[in-house]
């Protein structure tokens, strides 16, 4: 934020603040039921998907903006949708690096009082108005994810896609956390976790550290190509859900 009048007045001030009348928690819960469902409609024919984290405030000439558009365009050159958070920069960047490849690029945006706007290089785009049902969309249709530098919102979805991991409650995908310089702090920390023994040592494998953007596309690509097989989709449109924007859709993966 440059100025303070840039912060407007977050959408739902009342979402928090304590038990409501049942009618204004009926409410509640059938916007967020008919948001979860906005959700599925829009994005079950857009994977397979590799999802890229980082944060919205790098313009367009810092080297992790472009380090995130190189690995939009390898992700697209790969035949996989390139995800993120919709918004400006190391989002918009993936997202424009898979969009100049020809690729598939989705955006999964949120209203915030500020910072977040929908980028220009998406195919298709969602608005939500609550955060954890962007971070379901986030991570449901995706096979490996990138975290670039990022802010609290992008650590947020790091250790909640890292939990979910190590606990086995989605299948064990790939974590590329991108910048040695940026995130070794961070690892030192998680190893010292481990020391104390709050996680195994073997938690730290889940994670690969690295610089480069043809280290994490192998990573990736090798433990796809080990743990699954392509097949074509077989697409039903019982549910009038809308059909991808181009016809480059990659094909979807099953498990082996």
């Amino acid at each position: 934020m440059d100025r303070l009048d840039r912060i407007i007045p977050a959408h739902d001030t009342q979402f928090l603040e304590g038990p409501k009348s049942r009618t204004y928690e009926l409410y509640s819960a059938w916007r967020i039921f008919w948001e979860f469902i906005k959700g599925f409609r829009t994005l079950h024919f857009v994977g397979p998907c590799i999802t890229v984290f980082g944060s919205a405030r790098f313009k367009e000439d810092h080297p992790d903006y472009q380090s995130a558009r190189e690995m939009g365009r390898q992700i697209a050159a790969m035949g996989f949708t390139t995800m993120t958070g919709g918004g400006p920069g190391t989002m918009e960047a993936a997202n424009r690096g898979a969009f100049e490849q020809g690729g598939m690029s989705v955006g999964c945006n949120i209203k915030l009082p500020f910072e977040q706007k929908p980028n220009p290089y998406v195919q298709t785009s969602l608005t939500f108005e609550h955060f954890f049902v962007r971070k379901v969309m986030l991570v449901k249709y995706s096979y490996a994810f990138v975290i670039m530098p990022g802010g609290f919102g992008t650590m947020d979805e790091f250790f909640e896609t890292l939990t979910l991991v190590q606990t086995k409650i989605i299948v064990r995908f790939p974590l590329v956390l991108f910048g040695k310089d940026y995130y070794q702090p961070l690892m030192a920390y998680m190893k010292q976790m481990a020391d104390q023994g709050t996680i195994s040592p073997e938690d730290l494998s889940l994670v690969l550290l690295t610089d480069s953007v043809a280290e994490s596309i192998q990573h990736i690509d090798t433990f796809i190509q080990k743990n699954y097989r392509r097949r074509p989709p077989r697409r039903k449109w019982w549910l009038f859900e809308p059909k991808p924007a181009t016809a480059t859709a990659a094909s979807n993966i099953n498990d082996v």
